[in-house]
């Protein structure tokens, strides 16, 4: 029998990456199949603070085992930002054409484009709280390429590739990825836990 776990997100990019890597021992649960449907609060001043803060805010309203993520593309000539604000670097909405100008933008002229993604999730599993973080490292290119992934995908190349996140197949990309090695180690986790 399957394991159900609530997956705090309703990003249907999000929720294809976590099942390609949880496979088919977890069914994950989607906020909208819980009946919540308002904005989650993402207040916190750090990833592991919003993470944290969106897993117990779904515990609490649904008493069910749940984990949330929160993810941020970490740049170092821009002194890690735009960090926890990544999905609202440009807009208060999800604007990813906007973010990626943005970005572009304040690294004109930059030599180092080193930057890195950071995934923390919070599980909450039996009310007890775990994180996990992935990390890839990498650089922002001079220009976006490609059509697949969301938000920088079409602008980070992970290191030892020359390829972007939008431009590799979605299960490259999960082998590498910030979220998949997050979503690996809470897997360990939760096979270790039965």
């Amino acid at each position: 029998m399957k394991r159900r776990i609530v997956f705090a997100t309703n990003n249907a990019h999000k929720i294809a990456e976590a099942s390609a890597v949880l496979g088919d021992r977890f069914e994950l649960v989607t906020l909208r199949e819980c009946g919540i449907t308002e904005d989650i609060p993402e207040t916190e001043p750090t990833l592991e603070g919003n993470a944290s803060q969106k897993a117990h805010y779904i515990y609490e309203r649904t008493g069910l085992d749940c984990f949330a993520d929160d993810t941020g593309l970490e740049v170092a000539v821009l002194g890690g930002a735009p960090g926890v604000r990544s999905a609202r670097y440009a807009t208060d909405g999800h604007d990813f054409d906007a973010n990626n100008r943005l970005l572009l933008h304040n690294m004109e002229g930059a030599t180092d484009r080193s930057a890195r993604f950071r995934t923390v999730i919070s599980l909450i599993l039996g009310g007890r709280e775990h994180l996990f973080e992935g990390v890839v490292e990498g650089r922002i290119a001079e220009s976006a390429a490609g059509v697949g992934g969301f938000g920088y995908d079409p602008l980070f190349i992970p290191e030892g590739s020359d390829c972007s996140f939008a431009e590799m197949p979605a299960e490259e990309k999960n082998a590498v990825s910030h979220r998949g090695r997050a979503v690996r180690k809470l897997a360990a986790f939760l096979d270790a836990a039965e």
